[in-house]
């Protein structure tokens, strides 16, 4: 199913409190790589996950790694960013 997510800009919730957002290019049965994404540590800031990811599909990627290898067993859900839906 990840597939049709392949070469676009996608949304990673983490069980731990980080979100990561930015394209995604390969994915294998361990590690999802994203490129240009913004691995964001929701501790950082007094603002939700729910907002912090409509901020970013308003606004834009903050990119803050060219590349990030995300563990699968960390992930909760991905959807790409197209998708997320504000209010």
């Amino acid at each position: 199913m990840l597939n049709e997510f392949l070469g676009q800009k996608i949304v990673i919730d983490l069980v731990s409190a980080y979100v990561c957002l930015g394209t995604l290019t390969a994915a294998d049965e361990t590690f999802l790589d994203v490129r240009n994404a913004d691995l964001h540590d929701l501790r950082d800031t007094e603002t939700s996950r729910e907002n912090y990811v409509a901020e970013s599909k308003a606004t834009g990627i903050k990119r803050n790694r060219k590349r990030v290898l995300i563990n699968r067993r960390d992930i909760v859900g991905i959807s790409r960013l197209e998708d997320v839906v504000d209010g």
